[in-house]
């Protein structure tokens, strides 16, 4: 490899694992910067593009990757050396991502990363903690959906409690003061919640039917979707509502009708690309309460080598919090 080349995670076919190849390092045109890569984000949106079946599909073979955290190696925007975040301008969809040693980037979209954040907090932390804000806030309106319930007489039930997303919803949601219900899978995730937050092993049937029957939960935050989740809007008190995010058990939900409207329980769509400035707005007040200790995002860091495997454990849901891959590119 020369210093007109680079390693870079590319996708041949879809629904296929990524390879490794060697290909041109990118040069940037104007508002355009050249960032040497860091840490690249492994994101469901990535599984979601890599499948084929999502509304944009690359030309392939094309290098994925969303969103990640790298240093600026030329620009005549931004200072070479400033860290930013890599996120949106069509990353990794429509242009080559971030799972790279390099990549070019449309220079209005690169943020400063905040001081005291690392690259791989700086490449996994805007979609998780801007999502989980604006399901709760935006979309949930969190003690603002019933004339009579304040934030603190709310009642979150999280699916998903253990991803990354959902961890980031049961930690704002206590923070807003919240009760906090949580769905997990075993008693190990059971064991990873926050002080103060109830789990409900989603696999105990007695134990969920009994929280549905009494159906406690004002707000349901869903990061899970699939065939499972009309028995959970039943767990929402009569007048409700679910702010929905993904899909990881299936992209297909099956309701009668007459029983969703007997329950009433409102469906509301989480679209961060509509919302995208909704994300910008909070996005710096979130990464100082993670510099700060006071959110916590799990990260797990894998070779460029292991991006397929890293996608794998996503599909299964069995990654600890936010996986980033991490290309191994010299100093700039």
């Amino acid at each position: 490899m020369t210093d007109a080349t680079m390693k870079a995670a590319r996708i041949h076919a879809w629904g296929q694992q990524p390879t490794i190849d060697e290909v041109p390092r990118p040069v940037p045109r104007d508002g355009e910067t050249l960032v040497r890569v860091e840490a690249a984000a492994v994101a469901h949106l990535d599984l979601t593009v890599a499948g084929g079946s999502f509304g944009i599909k690359p030309e392939l073979p094309y290098i994925a990757g969303v969103e990640g955290c790298g240093v600026v190696v030329e620009s005549a925007e931004l200072a070479p050396g400033t860290r930013v975040v890599l996120r949106g301008g069509g990353l990794g969809m429509l242009r080559p991502g971030t799972w790279a040693e390099y990549v070019v980037a449309k220079s209005a979209t690169l943020v400063p990363v905040a001081d005291g954040l690392s690259p791989a907090l700086g490449a996994t932390f805007w979609v998780p903690t801007t999502t989980a804000h604006t399901a709760l806030n935006g979309v949930g309106r969190l003690g603002r959906w019933f004339d009579d319930v304040v934030a603190a007489d709310e009642h979150v039930l999280v699916a998903g409690a253990a991803g990354a997303v959902g961890s980031m919803v049961v930690q704002l949601a206590r923070r807003a003061g919240a009760t906090v219900t949580a769905l997990v899978l075993d008693a190990g995730q059971a064991a990873a919640l926050p002080e103060g937050v109830t789990a409900l092993d989603s696999t105990d049937t007695e134990a969920l039917a009994a929280f549905v029957r009494d159906r406690p939960a004002t707000l349901l935050v869903d990061t899970i979707g699939g065939p499972g989740l009309p028995a959970r809007l039943r767990a929402v008190r009569p007048g409700g509502r679910a702010a929905l995010i993904g899909y990881v058990a299936g992209t297909e939900v099956t309701l009668e009708l007459s029983n969703w409207l007997l329950d009433d329980v409102a469906m509301l769509p989480v679209n961060m690309i509509r919302r995208d400035a909704e994300g910008r707005a909070v996005a710096g007040e979130l990464a100082d309460l993670l510099v700060a200790g006071e959110l916590d995002l799990n990260v797990e860091e894998f070779k460029l080598e292991e991006t397929g495997h890293a996608l794998e454990l996503l599909r299964a849901g069995r990654l600890n919090g936010r996986g980033v891959v991490v290309p191994s590119a010299p100093n700039a």
